[in-house]
């Protein structure tokens, strides 16, 4: 596979030269695909290079959140590139299927020798969302990956998800060389404020019960929305400019201008933090870098 996937990137570069190398390019692009097989994900011929000042290893305290905007029709490999530009430790990713997520994770495997594993929080199996055969379909929810193994899974889907089923996803793992228990959640959609309360409630209960933890995802709601009071109690938001009083400032994570997605850490101390505006979600990508020593 590996000698494969070498000459089918041979093969891209040279389509950028003459007519007679591009028929002969043509035709190696066949032979490609017969070598690298059905078994090589959608779009592999085409994976765009990192930028320049994309990081070259896990980093081992930098944790990230993503709803990936399901259903959008985006090339995994294109996720996977924004994904290894930054390289977590640990990310969060919603509006995920399950096919997806093992795409993902064979792009960041393959193209750029970031190796994790992977824990799921599905709520739903539809087909329309996910694929899959009409009696068979597809496995839908939150993912996290994370670059040491990860123990404890709880899956756990709300009483009440609104318009959609939601839940969220909880692991203990590796950030920084200390062990924390993430969670991962998606809430209801917008307009749906007395679910979201009853949603943060039950996972509020869950945080408490451990000094440290990292809580990502999109809730959906903007910072001081009243029914992010529960989680505002226990844990503060990696920006410490951003917080529910009307003098914070909050940058804006999705491409409607408004704060959705946060990563709200209990018991651990930021570093630095970036949001980057992506063209392969509707919500922009969130990291942040943690002390390692935290408490």
């Amino acid at each position: 596979m590996e000698t494969s996937d070498a000459m089918c990137i041979h093969v891209e570069e040279e389509m950028v030269l003459g007519r007679g190398t591009r028929l002969l390019a043509g035709a190696m692009i066949v032979a490609c695909m017969v070598l690298v097989g059905p078994s090589a994900p959608s779009g592999a011929l085409f994976a765009r290079p990192l930028p320049v000042e994309a990081v070259r290893d896990v980093v081992p305290n930098r944790v990230m959140t993503w709803n990936i905007c399901n259903p959008c029709e985006e090339r995994n490999v294109d996720r996977a590139a924004e994904i290894a530009t930054y390289a977590p430790q640990v990310i969060g990713l919603q509006e995920a299927c399950v096919r997806d997520v093992e795409m993902i994770r064979d792009y960041l495997k393959s193209r750029y020798g970031l190796v994790y594993h992977v824990e799921y929080g599905v709520v739903l199996r539809n087909w329309g969302r996910c694929g899959g055969e009409p009696w068979r379909p597809g496995a839908f929810g939150q993912a996290v990956l994370s670059a040491a193994p990860m123990t404890d899974r709880v899956n756990v889907e709300y009483p009440d998800g609104g318009s959609e089923d939601r839940g969220y996803v909880a692991v203990t793992t590796m950030v920084g060389g200390r062990p924390v228990r993430v969670f991962n959640t998606h809430l209801a959609q917008r307009r749906q404020e007395a679910v979201r309360a009853d949603q943060i409630a039950v996972l509020s209960a869950d945080v408490a019960r451990h000094d440290r933890a990292i809580v990502l995802g999109d809730f959906n709601a903007v910072p001081d929305a009243p029914e992010l009071t529960g989680i505002w109690a226990l844990a503060a938001d990696t920006d410490p400019q951003c917080h529910p009083l009307p003098a914070g400032t909050c940058k804006p994570t999705t491409d409607w201008q408004s704060k959705f997605d946060y990563i709200f850490l209990r018991g651990i101390v930021p570093l630095e933090h970036r949001v980057h505006p992506t063209p392969y979600s509707d919500h922009h990508l969130l990291h942040t870098d943690l002390e390692p020593r935290s408490r």
